[in-house]
């Protein structure tokens, strides 16, 4: 029998509860009273319940290398991030001044979880998969994080702002949700 492993999050919960993550990995949140021993009879009284999500998770991850392609290499990774070197900045450039607001740095990284983000300071990071996505997309993710230079939130005023710039940003939105995750999986599932 298979030994389980998994990591341990502790915090003021009441409860404790288990995570299976899309690599198969353990997460298990639990009050950060409770013995390590009891944490472990409450795994191993999940075992069945951890095998079978395990298997679901390793045959949704086959069917989306198979959905999306190859896994992305390290060569393509790093000529994505070329790309994305030449084409975000001047994007940036010409949005900003159409919202009418400044920025700092521009950073282009291989993200896993985000397809852009905006400091406090103004500065900007971008996912270099974004190369990947419709030109029209691009362009929702840099209005969007520029928008963030005029609130820093999501809130309806937020949205108001990048509707300003773009209508249609709602259908940008919608093509990440519904493709960006295959796009990001090309790079996590090898």
């Amino acid at each position: 029998m298979a030994e389980i492993t998994y990591a341990v999050k502790r915090s003021d919960r009441r409860s404790i509860s288990l995570e299976i993550g899309s690599d198969g990995r353990i997460l298990v949140r639990a009050p950060r009273w409770m013995p390590e021993q009891e944490i472990r009879r409450f795994v191993l009284s999940r075992r069945d319940w951890i095998l079978a999500a395990r298997k679901k998770v390793e045959a949704r991850n086959e069917a989306l290398r198979d959905q999306v392609g190859a896994p992305i290499t390290a060569a393509e990774l790093q000529k994505l991030g070329e790309l994305a070197v030449k084409d975000l900045p001047p994007r940036v450039a010409r949005y900003a001044k159409r919202i009418g607001v400044t920025y700092g740095r521009i950073t282009v990284r291989n993200q896993k979880t985000r397809w852009g983000s905006c400091s406090s300071e103004g500065n900007l990071n971008f996912n270099c998969l974004l190369m990947l996505a419709p030109e029209r997309v691009r362009d929702y993710v840099v209005v969007h994080e520029l928008c963030h230079r005029k609130q820093m939130n999501h809130s309806p005023r937020f949205w108001a702002e990048v509707a300003k710039v773009m209508p249609d940003y709602e259908e940008q939105k919608k093509w990440l949700s519904e493709n960006g995750g295959a796009l990001i999986t090309r790079m996590i599932i090898r």
